[in-house]
């Protein structure tokens, strides 16, 4: 029994140390500091049992104290049991002694009998504001306070905001990023930002931290605490000069309204007072120079612009007629992810192919979107025999050569053994993809009865019953042949069955976006919005999504003797799609108002497009 006991307690010791957090060494530094003013950079080790850290020789700074150790300790409570925590902080003051960027050396110690290193910090050291003082002693402090005086005048260069762009020139859909930062010198308490009108682009919004931090940053001479406020990712979407207009915006800054008071009046009278004192303040207005993208596009021009790669894979290569098979291409990279069209297969015309499965998986990043776009293809072969599936294609714009590219993906021979439901004869028809080809359209000679007929004396034979007989069947097998032949002459003609079948595409993503209507995912409807109408457009006009431009539709439209007015209101009806989803206000109302004008739209498109 004590052998049992004793085992219980080693083994529940060594399953607690094998759980046991992992040791950590960190080093904590502020990104910048100013030249002859103190700051602190911090060392923690999670565990109790430790020594002082062992610090190298730091260029560029003085250590004027330190370490000061400090012990933390926590306690917390899950499903009825208790854990306990501890960690030891240990702090140095320093000093720079010149402006520079400095590397702070990792430091070492021994927590519990190991020995363990700690991370290297970047820091910035930036010059004194000779001008007005206004640096704080601890560059760790997250905002300047009034330093020039306690009027509450607020001066244009205690606080601004200044709008930039990562790029002045890109070429149509390249990414470029438009930043928002806040210059202070001021308690900055609170900032009203509106969204920027932002026309002729594809906007994404980079998700920046909620918790907001002030950083030492310098500007014209002067040392402030910056921040970035808002970025926004955009991806032109015309050629030419574009602006960005001007950004009116609300500051609120904390004023101390009493300067100096002795320490009997500060007792009395709670110490420093505030105000609360308003500042219009407005962001500089931008241009960007957007290029057409050159001439000599591939034929599959994918509209990606970009960095890209491409693979594939197929879920097998032996099937069954009739049976389902899955392709899958993936396009990864960084560039206009969302805005790509898909890679160009050449499908066996004996194979059944439906629409792709798109997946994205891709995230925004401040140079564009980054990750993959998984296409998935199902495939059913209605022949025996052996095929081939191509490689696919893609084509894009490679920012990094100004260059088109064509990549491809694997090539596959696909062996198709006749299932038990496939037909006997090669009687069916089969659309391809790309061609349009009918096959095996021959149908086989029906060999008619030739069967003596009836006695005479029979009361049948001879009756209008006997001939009905005889004539109904072959004039329903006349009819047949007739509606048969149109309706596959019909099939033949690929573009024909597209544009049919715009309407029943559409009306199905409609039905997607009215989902997300009612679910108020704004980014979701406005997306589906916009495939629904560019790929209707697409369809109708037998032009690829690609190589559509309001520009073009306009043009199609018009020839097809579409109203001007109506085709106006397509071009609306886009604009209001791309720039809703970023518009203040009322955002379901806008959403709602989008998508009976989509439905509208369409259905005013539908009667009045000829052919």
């Amino acid at each position: 029994m004590k052998r049992l006991f004793l085992t219980t307690v080693l083994l529940i010791a060594t399953i607690g140390s094998v759980m046991a957090d992992e040791i950590s060494f960190v080093t904590s530094a502020p990104r910048s500091v100013v030249a002859n003013q103190h700051f602190k950079i911090s060392y923690k080790v999670n565990r109790a049992k430790v020594g002082e850290p062992t610090i190298p020789e730091i260029e560029g700074f003085r250590i004027l104290s330190g370490p000061h150790r400090s012990t933390q300790r926590s306690m917390q409570m899950i499903n009825g049991e208790t854990t306990s925590s501890e960690s030891v902080t240990f702090t140095y003051i320093l000093i720079a002694d010149k402006e520079g960027e400095y590397t702070i050396p990792a430091a070492t110690v021994v927590a519990d009998g190991e020995k363990i290193t700690s991370n290297e910090a970047k820091i910035r050291v930036l010059p004194e504001d000779q001008a007005s003082q206004a640096s704080s002693q601890n560059s760790g402090n997250s905002r300047v306070m009034p330093s020039r005086s306690n009027s509450t005048n607020i001066a244009n260069d205690d606080l601004f905001i200044r709008a930039s762009l990562s790029k002045t020139k890109v070429y149509e859909q390249e990414a470029v990023l438009l930043t928002y930062k806040v210059y202070s010198a001021v308690n900055l308490i609170n900032l009203d930002f509106p969204t920027p009108d932002l026309k002729g682009f594809h906007i994404q919004e980079v998700e920046l931290p909620k918790e907001k931090q002030f950083e030492l940053d310098r500007y014209n001479g002067r040392n402030y605490q910056s921040l970035v406020w808002r970025q926004f990712v955009l991806f032109p979407q015309q050629s030419g000069k574009i602006e960005i207009p001007a950004l009116d915006f609300e500051g609120v800054v904390a004023v101390q309204t009493r300067r100096s008071m002795d320490p009997f009046e500060m007792m009395f009278n709670g110490g420093p007072s505030y105000v609360e004192v308003k500042k219009n303040l407005r962001a500089n207005a931008l241009s960007l120079n957007v290029e057409q993208l050159p001439a000599g596009k591939p034929s599959g021009f994918s509209g990606g612009v970009g960095k890209f790669s491409i693979s594939s894979s197929l879920s097998t290569a032996n099937l069954k007629t009739n049976e389902e098979a899955t392709l899958k291409i993936v396009v990864k990279g960084a560039g206009n992810m969302k805005l790509l069209g898909n890679p160009k297969v050449e499908f066996p015309s004996e194979f059944e192919v439906y629409d792709p499965i798109i997946n994205n998986n891709f995230s925004l990043r401040t140079s564009g979107f980054s990750g993959e776009k998984v296409y998935e293809y199902v495939i059913t072969p209605r022949s025996s025999g052996t095929f081939t599936i191509p490689a696919a294609e893609f084509s894009y714009f490679d920012t990094s050569s100004n260059s088109y590219r064509t990549i491809k993906s694997e090539s596959y021979t696909i062996e198709v053994e006749k299932g038990k439901d496939a037909p006997a004869a090669t009687a069916s028809s089969y659309i391809g993809k790309e061609k349009g080809k009918v096959l095996a359209t021959d149908i086989r000679h029906i060999k008619l009865d030739e069967d003596e007929p009836q006695k005479q004396h029979s009361t049948l034979f001879g009756s209008t019953a006997y001939v009905l007989s005889y004539l109904l069947p072959l004039l329903l097998f006349v009819i047949y042949i007739i509606v048969y032949r149109r309706k596959m002459a019909e099939n033949a003609n690929y573009t024909l069955v597209r544009t049919k079948k715009a309407n029943k595409v559409a009306v199905k993503r409609l039905k997607i976006a009215n989902r997300f209507l009612k679910e108020n995912k704004k980014n979701e409807f406005y997306d589906e919005i916009l495939k629904t109408l560019w790929g209707y457009m697409s369809d109708k006009l037998s032009i690829p999504v690609s190589q559509l431009s309001k520009e073009n539709i306009a043009t199609e439209l018009s020839g097809k003797g579409v109203d001007e007015a109506l085709i106006n209101e397509m071009q609306e009806l886009l604009n209001d799609g791309e720039f809703a989803r970023y518009a203040p206000g009322d955002a379901g109302s806008t959403m709602d108002k989008v998508y009976y004008k989509a439905i509208d739209v369409i259905s005013k498109m539908e009667n009045s497009i000829k052919r």
